[in-house]
């Protein structure tokens, strides 16, 4: 009779470990796809516009975050099978994963917000210099495909208008053909759709690029950090509870 009453305690400890792995494993796991997923995102769909900014900050966080949710999926399984074996040397280890992986977190968390404080200011220096200096120019390339695709995606012509382009390197030399703007600046893109500047064809009356490029990346960097701190909050959980986990096999091995 003992060893029935001993037999299910010990079958319904077994359980809870898995089921308390399970679970451990899974918010980790998916706090972790999120993560990767918003910095692959980040650097797949809005990498056309990283060739108009001063610095990599904001391509470095994307990056960070890209890894730290990769280091978090494989550390889930790992904490799965501490959970389940109960061995204290995987729970420290997984512990010190999750506070190593938190820190990176941390790291890019700070990189976004510096950035966010200073992107104002970067843009209006930055763009304006971008657009009359660099654009179709030698060695170019790259940049001149960020302020081509700028323009047709927020509507927007120039700076801080489209009369940015009248002193721009290219505007003012011959390969302009007597364009007036990029051809990129036009409602519809047609070859030297550019040399007539009315506001019927082009972005005029719908300003410049600086404010509505500021928002949208001001936008990003918070959702950014509003999905680092959510799955910040998952790892302190599972800390927590590898803390307790740890405690109690401690006492029961003692």
């Amino acid at each position: 009779m003992l060893g029935k009453i001993e037999g299910r305690r010990r079958r319904g400890r077994l359980r809870k470990r898995w089921l308390d792995g399970i679970t451990n494993s899974m918010d980790i796991n998916v706090g972790g796809a999120a993560v990767m997923a918003v910095g692959v995102w980040t650097l797949v769909e809005k990498s056309g516009y990283l060739g108009v900014l001063a610095s990599s900050t904001f391509a470095a966080s994307a990056y960070i975050l890209i890894f730290a949710g990769a280091l978090v999926m494989v550390t889930g399984f790992l904490g799965f099978g501490a959970v389940i074996r109960e061995d204290r040397g995987c729970l420290s280890a997984y512990f010190c994963l999750l506070l190593a992986i938190f820190l990176v977190e941390l790291v890019a968390g700070v990189l976004a917000h510096v950035y966010y404080q200073r992107l104002s200011d970067e843009l209006k220096q930055h763009l304006t210099r971008t657009l009359a200096e660099n654009y179709r120019q030698p060695g170019a390339a790259e940049i001149t495909a960020s302020v081509d695709r700028l323009q047709q995606d927020f509507k927007c012509c120039g700076s801080n208008s489209s009369a940015d382009w009248l002193q721009s390197s290219y505007i003012l030399s011959p390969e302009a053909e007597g364009r007036r703007v990029p051809d990129s600046c036009c409602k519809t893109v047609v070859a030297r759709c550019g040399q007539r500047a009315h506001p019927s064809n082009i972005y005029k009356v719908e300003g410049g690029c600086i404010s509505k490029l500021e928002q949208f990346l001001a936008d990003h960097l918070l959702l950014m950090g509003a999905v680092g701190i959510g799955v910040a909050c998952l790892q302190i959980c599972g800390m927590i509870l590898t803390c307790g986990l740890h405690r109690r096999l401690q006492l029961h091995f003692y």
